[in-house]
């Protein structure tokens, strides 16, 4: 081949798709072949694609825990805050910006000590309760099943009932599902229209019990296996409604469980939840006040969400070949110290770029296993744990991981593509982790849309990708980032940590070229 006078081939091989790197033997690579070479390098089949990221893989959960549902999403009607029929309306409006897909209620531990004739008919007569997992407080009961739907149909998202089993009876739970769904004569849908009520409610996911091998009753996997197949076989569809029963699943590593129940009731259940919280820091567990040592155990630890999956799905494959049952991780997230003055029982903390990092990559992950995982819902949705909105009375703030649910919102029911990432190692002391994490999905309109993350709080990476089946002709992007690892908002700086537009991503020949700065989080769309 003949060379010009700076030693490189002619400009009209350029112009063909031809990438100006020469390697060993005089040998010329296309710009597909150079990105592949290159230290970080994204593979993406777009002609391989053909499983779906279920939408309710985005879901929340919303328990009576500190202000989730008192002051956070429930202020009543004679509240001087803005509101709908007791449904503040700034937190309504921010959740509905992000479309969630599915609301997960009354808990968490909260739910096995939960009745729910308790929160039914007028307010002034509902009798109160202790909160004695959360706080030794005392609620009043006035958000209960008609509040908890009005909020489903505001927010647009379908509601998930967690059932009491811990110290409910197989016919309270039978006659909470009679009094929600029934659209005939019965002394449930009776009541139901008494209270305000005349059509019934359609409730698709119902759990049987939480975390039954904890607070929700310290069993046995074997005791709960055979508990749930009772409750369950009480629990009816009614004409119009088709109940998707999920079971009570394990916690981390606890993978005998899953193996029991699966083997036990695997044949009679929808679905089998799954709780994975990543505890914060080693030399610090506050939420703001950490080092990059804490920072690097953070990811670390949800990085482990990906084999903690695997081992999971594994089992379940050997009971459930053809997967049926979805893994539903019901309770995900980042648990840090409470904020120091508040209520230990109310887990109130804040929320800096490390949990949107969090987010981010344990939403990739999610990604990969959507063959089996069909639910997920962090933990939670206002004021407590990974929250995505916090509120102090009329005040409201939106947090860094409510930015990474808005930006990621496009892989909803999206198809997801297998992807090859190589990578740089971020380091630190002695260990190491890869310094990129990404994942891809093409929507219904044709687009693509590739999420990534840049571990390394110290170091740009520049990044090749490459797709397969499809050409990158445009495109665009939005980025989270900051200044520091600790940042923030909060209702004095609401807009410390916010998207902005991303002009680090170029095509070249096919090929999009993609300049990561460092701890951040890029969202890139395909055209």
């Amino acid at each position: 081949m003949k060379r010009n006078e700076t030693g490189n081939p002619p400009r009209w091989l350029s112009f063909f798709g031809i990438f100006l790197l020469p390697v060993m033997g005089g040998v010329w690579l296309t710009a597909v072949e150079a990105a592949e070479q290159s230290a970080n390098h994204l593979v993406i089949r777009v002609d391989q694609g053909s499983l779906q990221i279920n939408r309710n893989i985005y879901g929340h959960f919303a328990e009576h825990l500190g202000g989730c549902i008192y002051g956070g999403l429930w202020v009543g009607e004679d509240s001087p805050i803005p509101n709908t029929r007791g449904i503040r309306n700034d937190v309504a409006e921010a959740l509905k910006r992000i479309q969630v897909p599915v609301l997960r209620w009354p808990g968490g531990c909260f739910a096995d000590e939960y009745h729910w004739k308790d929160g039914i008919g007028p307010r002034e007569k509902r009798p109160p309760m202790v909160n004695t997992h959360w706080g030794m407080v005392t609620e009043n009961n006035h958000f209960g099943t008609h509040e908890f739907m009005d909020l489903c149909e505001q927010l647009g998202t379908e509601p998930y009932i967690c059932g009491n089993v811990g110290s409910g009876e197989i016919k309270e739970m039978q006659e909470w599902v009679e009094y929600m769904t029934f659209g005939g004569s019965s002394p449930m849908a009776d009541l139901r229209r008494q209270n305000g009520r005349e059509e019934p409610w359609k409730v698709r996911y119902w759990g049987v019990g939480n975390e039954s091998w904890g607070c929700g009753g310290n069993m046995k996997p074997e005791y709960y296996a055979d508990l749930y197949l009772r409750f369950q076989t009480y629990l009816r569809n009614f004409p119009g409604n088709r109940l998707f029963k999920i079971a009570c699943g394990s916690h981390g590593t606890y993978y005998e469980w899953t193996r029991v129940l699966m083997r036990e009731a695997g044949r009679r259940m929808n679905g089998l939840s799954l709780h994975y919280y990543c505890g914060s820091g080693r030399k610090s567990r506050s939420a703001t006040k950490f080092e990059e040592e804490d920072w690097f155990a953070q990811i670390e630890r949800a990085l482990e969400m990906d084999d903690i999956l695997t081992a999971h799905s594994a089992i379940m494959d050997e009971y459930d070949k053809e997967k049926r049952v979805g893994l539903m991780v019901d309770e995900w997230g980042a648990w840090h110290e409470v904020e120091p003055g508040t209520n230990p029982g109310f887990l109130f903390q804040q929320n800096s770029l490390r949990d949107a990092m969090v987010a981010a990559l344990t939403l990739n992950i999610f990604h990969y296993h959507c063959e089996r995982v069909k639910m997920a819902n962090i933990a939670q949705m206002v004021n407590v744990l990974q929250a995505m909105v916090l509120t102090d009375g009329p005040k409201m703030v939106l947090t860094p991981t409510y930015h990474v649910f808005d930006m990621f919102k496009v892989h909803q029911d999206a198809t997801w593509l297998p992807t090859e990432l190589i990578s740089e190692d971020y380091r630190f002391g002695n260990e190491k982790i890869p310094a990129l994490h990404a994942s891809a999905s093409k929507d219904a309109g044709g687009k693509i849309h590739i999420s990534l993350c840049n571990f390394d709080p110290n170091k740009a990476q520049a990044l090749t990708c490459v797709l397969k089946g499809a050409e990158a002709n445009q495109v665009s992007g939005q980025i989270l980032t900051a200044d520091t690892i600790t940042a923030h908002n909060t209702f004095e700086n609401p807009e410390n940590v916010k998207p902005a537009a991303f002009d680090g991503a170029k095509i070249q020949e096919s090929v999009i070229h993609v300049t990561m700065p460092p701890k951040s989080i890029v969202v890139l769309e395909v055209e």
